[in-house]
């Protein structure tokens, strides 16, 4: 049996990486591959899935420890930093998604507790798949990418909230037991948990901390130990899990409990996305293709529609607005949870997890797409999105310079753009500098350096800038159609103008010299002839290798003054 359970395992693995390869080349999330696996082994195919039970444990094991990682990371010092913008927009459009899918779902003939589950399903968005696209995009550090991180861990609490409420209610249970029973000994064991996070772990993680396979193994035995001591009491043990990580969520060591975990969280996790796929129920789906059509759509459109109201008049602009509602346009992993978690206990059927499932793949596909290119859909859109945005003044249009002109305009001040800022002032130059951190620009504001907070791919903050009147434009973003965009604008106005940019790649540097560029700037070329020019010049004499160290350490320390994440933050216009 045991021999069975391995070959099985190995062959449905073997099947995920060739499937997760696929979606590598198509630029989409694993997660699809991984549910696209489970409808492959599954018996309307190969028919390979029969030890059920064991792969249902180990997918129960990756729901903990994707809940114990979650709560690891839900330190209530982060939570204020959250914002009313977060708080509104995360909140509104939980209230708003969850009515409007609620009545969509009524109109379409679905009974009241399978429309309640689905518009709640349908009102969650992947916190996991966005921070991983907005990393891969260095869009982490914007206002909008802050925003809708901020949102997203709003949305995270909520859906963890009602999961505890549905996981903890027996079937049948009365009012007067729910009370007394339920909730009051669901709060007894918060507060015992609160006060154990306090004074009895920080000093328990202290001790074993000294030994890295002991952090990693008593993290794995405290998420295992309360899952099963909550499901003991009648509780949800995913819940148990999450408080496990909650309790943490204040340690120093966090961060090592957590890097360690991911690979565990990761490959557990795998199989019940799997385990998903392969449950899914084919046989009366057509009857769902409408319902499926019809709420895709929504999730698509309508999530974006409702934060971009919301922000707009909260005072966003429509660009800042409109990036961060396609973070929410796909439903989360937790939205597959929710509606398993309802069959489990008996309140839907399969097919509707198949049917919510369905709508996972086509929101989280089409979301991926439409974030990645989100730049060079916005342009189109633009001039339709006017509607969402308040008349005046906007409150993330920060900005200190004069409507004057400016001999050289500086796109990304982080990193390279502080070196470069040092030598035009040196040249007497006016400068203008453009960066798409708030951070930046009100450090740069307090110091009263000329900025305004954009994007270099914002055609519509280039056209305001003066950059026909410029006599150097530089951008230090690594960006290749961002760059491209830039060459073409400027040359559209100011041939005399000279164009610096940046390339990671020795492909995109030779495409921007053919685009027009003046220079392009390669970080890791420069470098390396850095270091040739010093390894020349030092020619074994100590003293200047002192002398070098020593203006090397100062610079270092004068960088660090500047903020702790600078230099080495990763934004997008860094």
């Amino acid at each position: 049996m045991a021999i069975g359970i391995f070959v099985e395992l190995s062959v449905i693995i073997i099947i995920a990486v060739a499937v997760g390869w696929i979606m590598r080349l198509l630029r989409q999330p694993l997660v699809i591959g991984y549910i696209l696996t489970g409808i492959i082994v599954s018996p309307y195919f190969l028919n390979i899935v029969s030890s059920t039970e064991a792969i249902a444990t180990f997918a129960h094991i990756g729901i903990a420890f994707l809940l114990f990682v979650v709560g690891l990371n839900l330190n209530p010092r982060i939570i204020k930093d959250v914002g009313k913008v977060s708080l509104i927009t995360g909140v509104g459009q939980v209230i708003f998604t969850s009515v409007i899918g609620f009545f969509i779902g009524r109109l379409l003939g679905f009974s009241t507790i399978v429309s309640m589950y689905i518009a709640i399903a349908l009102t969650f968005s992947s916190t996991i798949i966005i921070m991983k696209l907005l990393s891969d995009k260095g869009d982490l550090e914007t206002l909008y990418g802050r925003i809708a991180i901020g949102f997203l861990i709003v949305q995270d609490l909520i859906v963890i909230l009602i999961l505890m409420v549905i996981a903890s209610i027996p079937a049948g249970i009365s009012f007067t037991a729910l009370i007394f029973g339920t909730i009051l000994k669901g709060f007894g064991l918060l507060v015992l948990l609160f006060l154990i996070g306090i004074y009895i772990l920080p000093l328990i993680t202290k001790a074993i901390a000294k030994s890295q396979e002991l952090l990693l193994l008593f993290s794995i035995g405290w998420c295992l130990a309360l899952a099963s001591f909550f499901y003991y009491l009648n509780f949800s043990m995913e819940i148990g899990a999450l408080l496990a990580g909650v309790t943490l969520a204040m340690s120093p060591y966090r961060y090592e409990i957590s890097s360690k975990m991911k690979p565990l969280r990761d490959f557990f996790i795998i199989l019940f996305f799997i385990l998903l796929g392969s449950q899914m129920v084919f046989a009366n789906i057509s009857q769902y293709i409408i319902p499926i059509l019809i709420f895709s759509a929504f999730i698509l459109i309508g999530n974006p529609l409702i934060v971009m109201v919301l922000m707009g008049l909260l005072g966003y602009t429509k660009r800042n607005s409109f990036l961060a509602g396609l973070t929410v346009a796909q439903i989360s992993e937790f939205s597959l949870i929710l509606i398993a978690l309802g069959v489990s206990v008996g309140h839907l059927t399969n097919e509707i997890l198949s049917f919510v499932t369905i709508i996972g793949l086509i929101t989280i596909a089409g979301s991926t797409y439409m974030i990645i290119y989100a730049s060079k859909i916005y342009p189109y859109l633009s001039k339709y999105l006017g509607i969402f945005e308040r008349k005046g003044k906007k409150v993330d249009e920060h900005r200190y310079h004069k409507d004057e002109i400016y001999d050289i305009v500086l796109f990304g001040y982080n990193r390279i753009g502080y070196s470069i800022v040092k030598t035009v002032q040196k040249m007497k130059k006016s400068l203008l500098i453009v960066d798409f951190n708030p951070d930046v620009i009100k450090r740069l504001i307090a110091r009263k350096v000329p900025c305004i907070y954009g994007d270099v791919a914002d055609s519509e903050i280039l056209g305001r800038l003066g950059l026909d009147k410029a006599e150097m434009v530089i951008s230090t973003v690594p960006e290749e159609q961002d760059n491209l965009l830039l060459i073409k604008k400027t040359k559209d106005v100011n041939k005399k103008a000279l164009i610096f940019v940046t390339a990671n790649q020795v492909d995109e540097a030779l495409t921007l010299y053919d685009a027009g560029a003046d220079y392009v700037i390669l970080p890791h070329l420069l470098g390396g002839d850095h270091v040739s020019i010093l390894l020349e010049d030092f020619t074994g004499d100590i003293n200047k290798i002192l002398e070098t160290k020593l203006k090397h350490i100062d610079e270092l320390q004068r960088r660090r003054k500047l903020g702790r994440e600078h230099p080495m933050n990763l934004d997008h216009n860094a």
